[in-house]
């Protein structure tokens, strides 16, 4: 008996190098490619430019021409030639966390490493984003390096962890030797010796963290004689961040110090050192326009903190007389 012969369709031959071409070029494999709409979580709200948004505009755009001229390779682009460790506004970077140390009840004080004696190539006061995940959800938030800008080998990380957090919860599963990614510099104040008489630092909070590094870029440059008055409005006296590092500023000729402290009523329990230099209850109109009296030239002001306390030292600024070109807002 002869066996039957299978049926002509059973058997196919194998995709020609044009027919394979032709199927990865559907409209459902080009819609695999589309890039993914970020979600809210994902921008840190600080206004930096690139955006997360900005980025996923620009890579829909070269997707979009990639389509419709069927050419792939417009998606690619052109590669960075910079080192892999060097920073990037647009793409995100990886640091190895060497140290973690939990300088409040809430607030730690992280430090990653750089490759060598490399250096971060930050301006002082310039801002990263840092990118988490928690629980598949992506979110992205910015910080300041509080480091010097001119550290080798490392950069330091002043970061405050709230109860409901959700970067606060990625930040508090750190452990050293794990892996933190960034991406930056972003911000708009370029600081230059002797560019200003004097900067009136107005900080709440983590809003120390980028007059840190700008104030210390004074007092190490023998040649920067800017004056500062550094004035850091915290809740407690506890509660106050850096206070080893603030004590060693103060001893500079050009540099005063004082502390606004909401959640405390009277000196008698602060160490003699404070007592003639802190305020207590909130810092407001009547305040600022004495500390902008008693700064020695002209002043500049740097204003940093939460978007309420932003907005109003800004109008205190702007009720004590000062131009909206002599004063920052970070």
């Amino acid at each position: 008996m002869v066996a039957p012969h299978p049926h002509p369709q059973t058997a196919q031959a194998p995709l020609t190098m044009d027919e394979e071409e032709e199927d990865s070029d559907t409209e459902a494999a080009w819609l695999q490619l589309r890039p993914v709409e970020p979600s809210p979580s994902q921008c840190c709200g600080g206004g930096c430019s690139p955006c997360v948004f900005d980025l996923y505009h620009r890579d829909l755009a070269k997707w979009e021409a990639a389509r419709a001229s069927r050419d792939r390779s417009l998606l690619n682009g052109e590669k960075s030639q910079s080192r892999p460790f060097q920073l990037n506004p647009e793409t995100f970077v990886g640091f190895c966390i060497s140290a973690m140390e939990k300088v409040t009840r809430d607030t730690y004080r992280v430090r990653f490493a750089l490759p060598g004696n490399s250096q971060l190539g930050l301006w002082p006061g310039q801002h990263l984003i840092l990118r988490g995940r928690v629980n598949d959800l992506e979110i992205q938030r910015a910080y300041t390096p509080i480091s010097p800008a001119n550290a080798k080998g490392y950069f330091d990380v002043l970061i405050k962890c709230y109860q409901t957090g959700l970067m606060s919860q990625y930040v508090e599963s750190w452990r050293p030797g794990d892996t933190a990614f960034w991406r930056g510099p972003f911000g708009g104040f370029f600081y230059k010796p002797n560019q200003h008489g004097e900067l009136l630092m107005l900080a709440a909070g983590t809003g120390l963290a980028p007059m840190v590094p700008i104030l210390q870029s004074i007092t190490d440059n023998e040649e920067d004689e800017t004056f500062v008055t550094l004035v850091c409005c915290f809740k407690t006296f506890e509660g106050v961040y850096l206070k080893t590092f603030l004590q060693e500023q103060a001893r500079f000729w050009n540099v005063r110090t004082f502390f606004v402290l909401s959640q405390e009523s009277s000196a008698e329990r602060l160490p003699w050192s404070y007592q003639e230099k802190t305020r207590f209850g909130r810092l407001g109109q009547v305040l600022v326009e004495e500390l902008l009296g008693r700064c020695r030239k002209k002043p500049f002001a740097l204003v940093c903190g939460s978007a309420e306390f932003t907005k109003d030292m800004a109008r205190c600024l702007r009720g004590a007389g000062l131009a909206q070109d002599s004063y920052f807002l970070f």
